[in-house]
């Protein structure tokens, strides 16, 4: 028999003034008037994480119109919505001191402006809702404020349900808005394959952001809105509205030049960024690039293990091999070298360069370099010498932001230019430049060879425990994870959008033990991964189904497990 509303003011009452422990008895399921409320985590104190709760509405109480629910896209983008919502109303209905550490929090993850499957809001096929949260139970000291948890609980938690989780609760324009666009989003981007296009970016979007730690869109009166240049304008269909017309980025090299803050790190930021979805009115949610584009960059000091980075590094001083490359303290070009085999590693078919953070001896080695330093004495094979052969033998495409090399006139098959932050086609002017004024810079002779080499990460050297602890992971912001006894470094990792998706890559990793073994490549590991998340939701990588974990892509896993100074390697 499930216990009511009337039993959980009881039970409040109980224990009201009692030692914080008495919260316990406060754990499963309470079926509410409006939904059941589900406590599958008391907090042991008022100043520890607070504790997690769920509320589930059936289909006829969320009412949500079945249209709004009917794809897997549309679903998403409504459960960004509310999560959004709740998290926003959550946070401005914080009382003031509501007692010892955490009382009266309630608190939700908020999506910001990607849109990812997520465990904040859950919304099934037939329209139910759940709802995870987290909730600081009231207490004086360590005593249990019984009264104010009944108010929190029957009271402030169903007005905020009522308020952020129900179709009344809506604009019914705005619901639809968010599943549609969210829905479009996806067939936009699924068209680019057919379409030999690698990005896609619509009139009118609007690219800038407010700076480089709000992701919020810039304000419309001081930007300037895309246009595409009339020679790559393409047009792809929507589902919920007319066709769109925008800027398609064919597959390829493509360069993206212009003067400095002109718009060119922004352009390649929002392509960046397009592998994901974002929210109606954003600017970016007509943006969609290949979703396994990444963005790679130099990072000194970083860990490798036994990546093959002979394409671009041969013979070391000292004679490292270079087909199994491992140090705990890369250079800038071999962290490059190594990021950018990783990416392919991981189903990389675009990469995205921004030489403002790139090794310059990684990517360029020009005409005079080349006559003072002999061939035999210079072990880099810059990636100039390599870009026309990832995309013509690798099948793999470089969209490069670049302001100080002319050399690479000569590898491009079009040449972009942001001028006052609008693009222009400047593929044939950039053809007669290199004509007219050759650099006499010697390409490499050696050919490169794709694929390369297989890793085989060991099972034993991922190690998420930590003394007695199975799994001791503790996520310190976006850009870096304690794991177990190492420390993941992700900051060099660009395109993780929130905290949510570094928990949900670092669970992941762990995860990712159970597909490893004998012989077991790393694209392997991270295939039968996706394939797992795709059956099962994120909820396999954490059994206590928490709501702050956002869907990672298997790029970041991958650019993970490379990271973990523990990792150890075999070769298939």
């Amino acid at each position: 028999m499930s216990r009511t509303a009337d039993d959980l003011r009881r039970n409040l009452r109980r224990i009201d003034g009692r030692g914080y422990p008495a919260y316990r008895d406060l754990k499963g399921t309470w079926q509410l008037p409006q939904f059941k409320l589900m406590v599958r985590h008391v907090q042991g104190d008022p100043f520890a994480a607070p504790s997690r709760v769920a509320a589930v509405l059936e289909p006829a109480r969320a009412g949500f119109p079945a249209a709004t629910i009917a794809t897997a896209s549309r679903r998403t983008g409504l459960s960004c919505l509310l999560a959004r919502t709740f998290a926003a109303r959550a946070r401005n209905a914080r009382p003031g001191r509501a007692g010892s550490g955490r009382s009266g929090e309630v608190a939700m993850t908020d999506p910001g402006q990607v849109v990812l499957s997520n465990t904040a809001v859950i919304l099934g096929p037939e329209g139910t809702v759940e709802a995870r949260f987290t909730v600081g139970l009231p207490a004086a000291g360590r005593r249990v404020l019984g009264r104010q948890a009944e108010k929190l609980l029957l009271e402030t938690l169903p007005g905020l349900v009522s308020a952020t989780l129900m179709h009344a609760a809506h604009d019914p324009a705005e619901v639809h808005r968010h599943a549609e666009v969210n829905e479009d989003a996806d067939h936009l981007r699924s068209q680019l394959a057919d379409r030999g296009l690698v990005a896609f970016i619509a009139d009118g979007a609007l690219l800038p952001r407010r700076s480089g730690i709000d992701d919020r869109p810039m304000d419309r009166g001081r930007a300037t809105l895309f246009t595409s240049p009339p020679s790559l304008q393409v047009t792809l269909e929507r589902l919920n509205g007319p066709p769109l017309a925008g800027m398609g980025i064919p597959r390829g090299v493509t360069l993206l030049v212009g003067g400095g803050y002109h718009g060119k790190s922004t352009v390649l930021d929002a392509v960046a960024r397009g592998v994901y979805n974002h929210r109606p009115g954003d600017g970016r949610e007509c943006v969609v690039t290949d979703p396994s584009a990444a963005k790679v960059q130099a990072e000194d000091g970083r860990s490798v293990a036994g990546v093959d980075i002979s394409p671009f590094i041969g013979a070391l001083p000292g004679g490292q091999d270079t087909t199994r490359f491992s140090t705990p303290n890369a250079s800038g070009s071999t962290s490059q070298a190594a990021a950018i085999i990783e990416a392919l590693e991981a189903g990389t078919r675009l990469l995205l360069i921004d030489e403002d953070t790139a090794a310059t001896n990684f990517m360029i080695r020009d005409r005079r370099m080349q006559a003072l330093v002999r061939g035999d004495d210079e072990p880099i094979t810059p990636f100039i010498d390599r870009v026309r052969s990832l995309s013509e033998d690798a099948g793999v495409s470089t969209l490069l932001v670049i302001g100080g090399s002319g050399d690479y006139l000569d590898v491009a098959d079009r040449v972009l230019a942001m001028i006052r932050y609008r693009p222009r086609d400047l593929t044939d002017k950039a053809r007669v430049v290199a004509a007219d004024h050759p650099t006499g810079r010697l390409a490499a002779e050696a050919e490169a060879r794709w694929p390369l080499r297989h890793r085989v990460p060991e099972p034993g050297s991922v190690r998420p425990g930590r003394g007695r602890h199975r799994r001791h992971i503790k996520v310190q912001g976006r850009t870096a994870v304690a794991f177990g006894d190492d420390r993941i470094e992700l900051a060099g990792v660009s395109q993780i959008v929130s905290w949510a998706q570094t928990r949900a890559i670092a669970l992941a990793v762990a995860h990712a033990r159970s597909h490893m073994g004998d012989q077991v490549a790393m694209e392997d590991v991270l295939a039968a991964l996706e394939a797992e998340l795709a059956r099962h939701g994120l909820d396999v990588l954490d059994s206590g189904r928490p709501g702050d974990l956002a869907l990672p892509r298997m790029q970041e896993v991958g650019a993970a497990i490379s990271r973990l100074r523990s990792l150890r390697v075999a070769r298939a």
